[in-house]
């Protein structure tokens, strides 16, 4: 609740200091209002297909980016064009003279760009800043598994498994998806929580049990401890499980 009240005051601030600035340019402020409601729609989508990029290739990430940033900046120039033409057919009616002294600084691609620009800097930051001061249970990853991507929660992974230049990663509900990131960084990425038992095995503690020294079993599958790891996996299971 705290987050979403946060959120609203932010996006408040924001419409108001824009219409603060269009007044400037001879609006008032009801219409200056209306002109900036109009940058909401371009921040939500930046916010929602921005997330959605992946960066495993970094090149058709930042590539993706650009399309996406593109397309949400034209979509901007006709949401304000539209709505300045609105205000002034609406003045029109009201007071009944011509009125076409459209503003040009308003209408600037660059202009627009700008403010679009500080608005999703400034919803990215507040954003991280309330995924640390309220943290979620969980933060779903996102990957990338024969060019669709795929998001799961950390506990609906059981365990992910190395093969040569590939991972698979394994999840509940019988579910596998093939990645191309290391099993090393898959390590860094999932965190304390996850368990690493051989070099070819990352295990979800939440679902292991250590049937022997030598051996792990999630579910069905028996999967093997490595010299190297078996003093540490057998007394964070045995902990993990006590």
């Amino acid at each position: 609740m705290k987050k979403t009240l946060i959120i609203l005051g932010l996006w408040v601030v924001a419409i108001v200091l824009i219409a603060a600035l269009v007044v400037s340019m001879g609006y008032s402020f009801p219409e200056a209002l209306f002109i900036g409601v109009q940058f909401l729609p371009g921040v939500l989508a930046a916010h929602y297909f921005l997330s959605k990029i992946s960066f495993q290739n970094k090149s058709a990430g930042i590539r993706d980016a650009i399309f996406v940033m593109l397309a949400i900046l034209v979509a901007e120039i006709a949401l304000v064009v539209m709505a300045s033409i609105i205000i002034v057919h609406m003045r029109h009616i009201v007071i009944w003279w011509q009125y076409d002294d459209y503003p040009e600084t308003l209408f600037n691609p660059v202009f627009i760009g700008m403010i679009l620009a500080l608005l999703i800097v400034g919803d990215t930051a507040l954003a991280r800043f309330l995924d640390r001061r309220f943290p979620t249970t969980q933060k779903p990853i996102r990957f990338v598994s024969e060019r669709k991507t795929v998001s799961l929660l950390p506990d609906e992974i059981l365990y992910i498994e190395s093969n040569d230049k590939e991972v698979t990663v394994n999840a509940t509900e019988g579910r596998r998806f093939r990645n191309k990131t290391g099993i090393g960084q898959w390590e860094d990425l999932l965190g304390d929580n996850f368990l690493r038992i051989h070099r070819s095995y990352l295990v979800n503690a939440n679902y292991a049990t250590l049937i022997s020294p030598d051996t792990v079993t999630i579910g069905t599958a028996e999967l093997p401890v490595s010299r190297k790891y078996k003093e540490e996996v057998q007394t964070i299971l045995t902990n993990h499980r006590a």
